[in-house]
């Protein structure tokens, strides 16, 4: 039923090269300009068109063959591509939050502008997107669940000596390094939270983060009522992509069941803010508006990958992004030439 036309990676270009003799795509491009001529060779024997570089990956967005991007690189690379895929009218399945959190006033003005629908991927969004079809009424609160990472019930002099490879080992799912450390310091529901305000048009504080470790209630809207509609599952990006590809239809899936033998209970409790800083400072990037929430992302990308490289500690990420977030130039309302200025900026700090 889908085939793949392209296929993109930032760097990793192992897996650039097995996806691409699996998948046998028209074209692949790897960001890293370094790594052309290992892809080349390595596809040299097939039909596959091989390119390099950030506009390479914009430019292939024009394909007439391309019917739906996966939008799912990580960080602040995935906003050109995804919005030049928009303006040439293709469906995006979103998977790439960051692109909502820095441009999501622009994003969103750009897809109806192009009649073009964004279709949410993370489990989360597509939760709720799953919970609001066919509702006609407004809603009283998104309720967005966390698992609470790795870290979960750790108090500051625990969190003070965590390692890098103890923020990798999350209980429930098998991410990139990047996403699993901001699941670890709860940046990730903080920019959930944003991209939920602009996926669903609903205020920063109409979305509740509830944590909820078993991550089978993947999240829940409630109505102006007092109901509650959920999405449940096992935890697994497989059937939100799905659904994503496939919709307004449900096809069959092979995927493994949720059986509720196997889950004697299912907790829900409050997230600890005070110890997880980046949460509110989600909440008062978006509250703030304008290039906010920009400053905040770069900060927070590049005090991941120092937690990677080993240069901070794991409680030095919240407060690379507090600095960056008092220190910034604050631009109400930002061009798409501003925001990338921003990022620029923060980056080189």
């Amino acid at each position: 039923m889908f085939s793949v036309e392209v296929l993109c990676a930032g760097s990793n270009a192992d897996l650039l090269i097995k996806q691409a003799l699996e998948f046998l795509p028209n074209a692949v491009v790897i960001a890293d300009e370094s790594k052309y001529q290992q892809v080349q060779d390595a596809l040299c024997s097939s039909d596959i068109k091989v390119f390099a570089g950030e506009k390479s990956m914009v430019d292939l967005m024009t394909m007439d063959s391309i019917d739906m991007v996966l939008a799912s690189i990580v960080g602040f690379a995935g906003l050109r591509p995804t919005l030049r895929a928009i303006e040439c009218g293709k469906p995006i399945a979103l998977a790439n939050k960051e692109t909502m959190v820095v441009a999501g006033a622009i994003v969103t003005d750009t897809a109806i502008r192009n009649h073009v629908p964004i279709l949410p991927v993370d489990s989360e969004h597509s939760a709720i997107f799953q919970s609001l079809i066919g509702e006609v009424s407004p809603i009283d609160k998104i309720l967005l669940t966390a698992s609470g990472g790795p870290f979960r019930g750790m108090n500051l002099k625990q969190l003070a000596t965590v390692t890098l490879e103890q923020a990798l080992m999350h209980p429930n799912w098998n991410m990139g390094r990047k996403v699993t450390i901001d699941s670890a310091s709860l940046m990730n529901k903080g920019l959930e939270v944003i991209e939920a305000k602009w996926l669903f048009g609903v205020e920063a504080n109409d979305i509740e983060v509830v944590v909820h470790p078993q991550s089978v209630v993947h999240s829940m809207v409630q109505f102006r009522d007092g109901s509650i509609k959920a999405q449940l599952g096992v935890p697994t990006m497989e059937t939100p992509i799905q659904f994503a590809f496939s919709f307004p239809e449900r096809i069959e899936s092979y995927l493994p069941r949720l059986d509720f033998s196997n889950y004697s209970t299912l907790t829900f409790e409050k997230p600890d803010r005070t110890t997880f800083r980046c949460l509110d400072l989600a909440y008062y990037a978006i509250a703030r508006g304008g290039n906010m929430p920009c400053v905040m992302n770069a900060a927070n990308e590049v005090a991941v990958q120092r937690f990677i490289d080993g240069k901070i500690g794991f409680l030095e990420i919240a407060d690379y992004v507090e600095r960056a977030m008092q220190t910034a130039l604050f631009i109400p309302n930002p061009t798409l030439d501003d925001l990338f200025e921003t990022d620029k900026i923060i980056r080189c700090k």
